[in-house]
């Protein structure tokens, strides 16, 4: 018996759940993390120049090459490791090292990063990090450091696994340039549950910026939709008004609505992309399972009281674009629904014409046709005369006579006659 066929895809779709493997990183340590985006149109970049762009900085190391196709690598370069990934509309780097420099959060670490090389990315840094890894037994002396490495204001502190690790920053660049967070872990820690977390919080810190794109275009649309809004505001209301006209209205309709089909094909992306990252960014938040530290907001607090409120503006901008759709949509069926009307009354004056003119034209044919009954009466009488005037003389009967008497039958018999071949047609 020959064993069953496999589907195409079936290898590759179950190693795709395995193709991104966390790192692995012990503590102490150190990560420099770096997400490049292309400016516009980043969806459909040409991903060939990013995977070139890598190869061009594991060639500076002497590393093997990915895969023709990849879009993850892992490897070592010198005295790091590094982790490429890329993404729908960005790639992501990220350096890891043992042990962590005298100075906190020096940018040692991101000279890994040649400047030539980050000169020729294809596209501008989205977002950059430096993350320290240190070791930590107990409380004692994470909160002095972090007052002194964050911004007090808005410093976000939190136990996280259980207690395992707790982490910290504050989501401001620094002078060099950089997002800076730290990481306290215990001794019990393992290196891999210490790679989650790194991962975790360098995913949250990108997905969290790429969200914030989304803001940057509400805002950006914010006076071209108030705008629009006028003008379908002004055509609704000047619907009542008798003295505009259905086609000057329809061609000003058709340009607001042109407009706005213009406005939603430039951001329904974007929104909708912002919707997926702020979930990611929600989810990761969610996974490190966090815990007050110290009476500190954690990173969920941060962001529920510094992003969601973002977050919230995109949708309701994403709301209202749609709101404008709808009402453009109405304002054209009640356009429609006066055009309409306007031309049922045109169609009833025009068919009450008609009726004026046929009811004319019934009233001229019955006049002709009395007229007709005369002619032929007379006619007839004559002819009628003429054939019996030969009897009526031999008779002594006067014509006038004669012609007074038949004047009434061959009349009544002219009538019936019309009348007939009348119902005949009808």
């Amino acid at each position: 018996m020959s064993p069953i066929k496999d589907h195409p895809l079936r290898y590759r779709l179950a190693n795709e759940l395995h193709a991104r493997p966390f790192p692995v990183l012990a503590a102490p340590g150190r990560a420099a993390y770096l997400a490049i985006k292309k400016d516009h149109d980043a969806a459909a970049r040409d991903k060939d120049a990013d995977l070139a762009h890598l190869v061009a900085l594991l060639d500076r190391f002497g590393a093997p090459h990915p895969q023709p196709d990849a879009n993850h690598y892992f490897g070592q370069i010198g005295r790091h490791q590094i982790k490429w990934e890329s993404h729908t509309e960005f790639v992501t780097y990220t350096i890891l090292g043992e042990g962590v420099a005298q100075r906190p959060f020096d940018a040692s670490t991101f000279a890994v990063f040649p400047p030539d090389w980050l000169a020729a990315a294809p596209g501008s840094r989205l977002t950059s990090a430096l993350i320290r890894i240190e070791t930590a037994a107990d409380d004692t002396g994470i909160l002095d450091k972090v007052d002194a490495w964050f911004v007090p204001e808005s410093l976000a502190l939190s136990r996280v696994l259980d207690d395992d690790l707790v982490i910290a920053g504050d989501f401001r660049i620094d002078e060099a340039g950089h997002m800076r967070f730290a990481i306290f872990a215990r001794p019990q820690t393992g290196e891999r549950r210490i790679g989650r977390v790194v991962q975790r919080i360098c995913e949250i810190e990108t997905y969290k910026t790429m969200s914030m794109l989304g803001l940057a275009r509400s805002q950006e649309l914010a006076p071209r939709m108030a705008a629009v809004n006028g003008q379908l505001t002004g055509l609704v209301e000047s619907m009542s008004a008798a003295e505009r006209q259905p086609a000057e209205m329809l061609h000003e309709l058709l340009s607001i609505a042109a407009e706005l089909e213009h406005i939603v094909a430039r951001s329904s992306f974007r929104f909708g992309a912002t919707t997926a990252y702020e979930t990611i960014v929600n989810q990761r938040i969610g996974v490190l399972r966090e815990a007050r530290f110290g009476g500190r907001q954690t990173f969920g607090e941060f962001m529920m009281r510094r992003y969601d409120p973002a977050m919230r503006t995109v949708k309701s901008t994403e709301s209202r674009l749609q709101a404008m759709s709808d009402r453009a949509i109405r304002a054209g069926d009640l356009l429609r629904t006066r055009v309409d009307v306007e031309r049922s009354a045109e169609n009833q004056a025009l068919l009450a014409s008609m009726n004026r003119r046929a009811d004319m034209q019934l009233r001229l044919q019955q006049t002709v046709e009395g007229l007709s009954v005369v002619a032929i009466s007379y006619y007839a009488v004559n002819l009628v005369t003429y054939m019996l005037l030969p009897l009526a003389e031999a008779q002594h009967w006067p014509k006038a006579v004669v012609t007074a008497a038949l004047t009434p039958l061959v009349l009544g018999a002219v009538w019936l006659m019309v009348r007939r071949i009348r119902r005949h047609l009808a």
